[in-house]
């Protein structure tokens, strides 16, 4: 080759110093431009300016997806303590994809082209770039990095987050009306899927979740594999708005082959679930071109310009990638059964407790003291005498109690431990298994040492020390009972004197005396029993009450308190994860 002369050299640098004079793209591109008035492609042309020449205004999100975002904040937070890291982790993950998103550009969307080897999506790519930008050939895999190429400046930041490097940042070949069209677009070829390298389909799905919307290209050969449908698309089918399924190569299929293979595709399509945009439905757009011939290219740059200049493909992809999340985390907070913790249940724990402790042989027990009492302070001294008596006199039969002391205590710790147990399962019904064992849990926790705390409870709640209070009625009671006593004394004396010939004979009148005395004294404790069957009846409800509260509060405080603030908490969550599943969300 001959040396170029001076003329030459001044014509080439002249496009150069034009495109400097034009404003230098601040997103660090390597430029591919071509000779004016001719259709080869130049020697690549780098240049490399610092970023930050220009300002981007970030991305903002809508009302209801800042809200959609705020509850599955507030859902990861209130449920770490519950659910465990792997559970949470894609949630996790879309929270943070969902914050830096939002600061980064939202004047552009990143869109990237995936498919298999030989489906043609470089081709596809360098059509719509309008220059050989990403290799294309037999061999495979053929695309081993992400190439990116943008049609606007100002999307460096988001390259970045792509792990992009310079050297594979392109800038389109277009005509000043393409380019308005496309303007804003970050178009990336994605290596193959199904790529022989591990490391080349781990690049592409690493990017799959990072980029705003997705071009599946699809070639007559391979449009419906199995791994296609069954690891990508199925997936994806709730991100149908920010997907289009391109079927490449149509060419090849003679007549009205295109149109069956296309109708196909469909079918396969709404099978994994993919919602299609047909009759201005939202949903993915399904078309049929040929990169190498440029039919259909014209279709599918207006349709990508059009949705592109919505500025709602990021926003939409957040917000389907929240609707995976949270349809992923549907078992661990969603259920039909209505849970919670009846009154009735309530009830019945603290019933359990108070049988445990003996609340109802207590209350028996103070019925009987206070009966007893009153048979002392009321009856005749000498049925008192003669029970005193026979008390003192009593042999024992030498027969064992029929349950020690040891024994009772056992069974009431078994009647504690299983009132628990009831209470823990009516609880947990119905949860779903995470916030089911944490209901379980704290009443396991709760029930620990509350034997030994109802047995204390039980001693100062029991019956007060000395006798039971009387009624105002006892003292004429046994003034009247003293009276007959005195009454059947005097009539004895009068007739011993009588007899002893100390009084004048009078048969009547101390017998009368002594009859009325004996009548009265059994009359009158008779009637002092009847009238303490009520008063004792109370007093001994009362401490049978008294009892029955002091086990309620105790199981209260330690079992139904920690399970109460469990199944709060999972109505917290319940509330949040509503929230997350609410309407969905555009940039405002």
């Amino acid at each position: 080759m001959g040396t170029p002369s001076r003329s030459d050299t001044t014509r080439r640098d002249v496009p150069s110093r034009r495109r400097e004079s034009e404003g230098a793209w601040d997103d660090g591109l390597i430029a591919r431009r071509v000779t004016e008035g001719s259709g080869g492609e130049q020697a690549a042309v780098v240049q490399t300016r610092p970023s930050g020449a220009q300002s981007v205004a970030p991305l903002a999100y809508d009302g209801p997806l800042r809200s959609r975002l705020d509850a599955m904040r507030e859902l990861v937070g209130l449920s770490r303590t519950r659910l465990d890291s792997r559970t949470l982790a894609e949630a996790g993950r879309v929270l943070d994809e969902a914050a830096a998103r939002r600061k980064l550009s939202g004047q552009h969307t990143v869109v990237a082209i995936a498919g298999a080897s030989g489906s043609g999506k470089s081709q596809l790519f360098n059509a719509l770039a309008g220059v050989a930008i990403s290799e294309t050939g037999v061999r495979r895999p053929t695309t081993a990095a992400p190439i990116a190429c943008s049609w606007s400046d100002g999307a460096a930041t988001l390259i970045d987050r792509l792990g992009i490097p310079g050297r594979l940042r392109r800038r389109p070949l277009q005509s000043p009306e393409a380019e308005e069209q496309l303007r804003g677009l970050v178009l990336v070829d994605l290596p193959d899927l199904d790529s022989a390298a591990v490391q080349h389909r781990e690049q592409a799905e690493r990017l799959l979740d990072l980029v705003d919307a997705v071009i599946w290209v699809v070639d007559p050969e391979k449009y419906a594999d199995a791994v296609l449908h069954e690891r990508y698309l199925r997936p994806m089918a709730g991100h149908a708005e920010v997907m289009f399924v391109v079927l490449n190569q149509v060419d090849r299929l003679p007549g009205e082959a295109a149109d069956q293979v296309l109708d196909d595709l469909r079918r396969l399509l709404d099978e994994d679930g993919i919602a299609l945009g047909e009759f201005d439905e939202p949903g993915a757009a399904v078309l049929a071109l040929s990169a190498l011939t440029g039919e259909g290219i014209g279709e599918l740059r207006e349709v990508l310009g059009q949705f592109v200049t919505e500025r709602g493909a990021a926003a939409r992809r957040i917000s389907a990638d929240l609707d995976a999340a949270a349809a992923r985390l549907r078992p661990v907070y969603a259920t039909r059964r209505r849970t919670g913790l009846s009154e009735q249940a309530r009830d019945e724990f603290s019933a359990r407790l108070a049988d445990a402790v003996g609340a109802t042989a207590a209350g028996e027990a103070a019925e009987r003291a206070w009966l007893r009492n009153a048979n002392r302070a009321c009856g005749t001294p000498w049925l008192r005498l003669w029970r005193w008596i026979q008390d003192r006199t009593e042999l024992p039969t030498g027969r064992l109690p029929l349950r020690s002391q040891a024994d009772e205590q056992a069974t009431a710790r078994q009647r504690v431990e299983q009132a628990v147990r009831t209470v823990a399962d009516q609880a947990s019904a119905g949860l779903p298994a995470p916030w089911a064992q944490a209901v379980r849990e704290a009443a396991t926790r709760g029930s620990q040492g509350l034997p030994e705390a109802l047995d204390v409870l039980a001693a100062r709640a029991g019956l007060p020390p000395g006798r039971p209070p009387r009624p105002g009625w006892w003292p004429a009671a046994v003034l009247v009972q003293a009276a007959m006593t005195i009454v059947q004394i005097v009539g004895g004396l009068w007739l011993v004197g009588q007899i002893v010939g100390v009084m004048a004979p009078n048969l009547g009148v101390p017998v009368l005396l002594m009859l009325s005395g004996i009548i009265g004294g059994p009359l009158v404790e008779w009637s002092c029993k009847l009238a303490a069957r009520g008063p004792s009846r109370r007093y001994g409800q009362e401490a049978e009450r008294r009892l029955r509260e002091a086990a309620a509060g105790c199981g209260r405080a330690r079992v139904l308190d920690p399970v109460a603030a469990e199944l709060l908490r999972y109505r917290e969550v319940r509330e949040q994860y509503a929230r997350v599943m609410g309407a969905g969300a555009g940039v405002r």
